[in-house]
């Protein structure tokens, strides 16, 4: 009984030691689920990208904004992209459910180390959440 209760436990501390070593490499995260967090309709922020490539992943829901336009500046940079929100609906024979993505370009190279600024508009939907994090590869 005490065995298969250690192996439960070391399942558990892997998953987790290994989810964080996957987040060592977000250089940007905000969870967009407030309207105060907003500023006459945008977020905006300002961070540090060393050269290199990157990507965006996304946590969206059904209440996400539709279209999520991306804006990132700096000394030499500059990259926009309009990301469009696509449901897919699953069925499974006894339920259905759907599950949500951004569309768009995401991936970003980064061609000196520079401070950017990273605009985000949800284009009028202050109400509905969204994650947005940058990855580098």
């Amino acid at each position: 009984m005490l065995i298969p209760i250690i192996i439960i436990i070391g399942i558990f501390v892997l998953m987790s030691l290994d989810s964080s070593e996957k987040d060592d490499n977000v250089v940007f995260h905000v969870t967009l689920a407030d309207p105060q967090l907003y500023e006459n309709g945008v977020y905006s922020d300002s961070f540090f990208m060393s050269q290199g490539d990157y990507y965006f992943r996304f946590v969206p829901n059904g209440s996400s904004p539709e279209t999520l336009s991306i804006s990132l500046n700096g000394v030499e940079l500059d990259f926009h992209e309009d990301f469009k929100l696509r449901s897919t609906l699953h069925e499974t024979g006894i339920s259905e459910y759907y599950t949500w993505e951004y569309l768009g370009e995401n991936e970003i190279t980064v061609p000196v180390n520079l401070d950017v600024t990273i605009v985000i508009n949800p284009n009028g939907n202050v109400m509905g959440s969204v994650s947005v994090d940058i990855l580098q590869n």
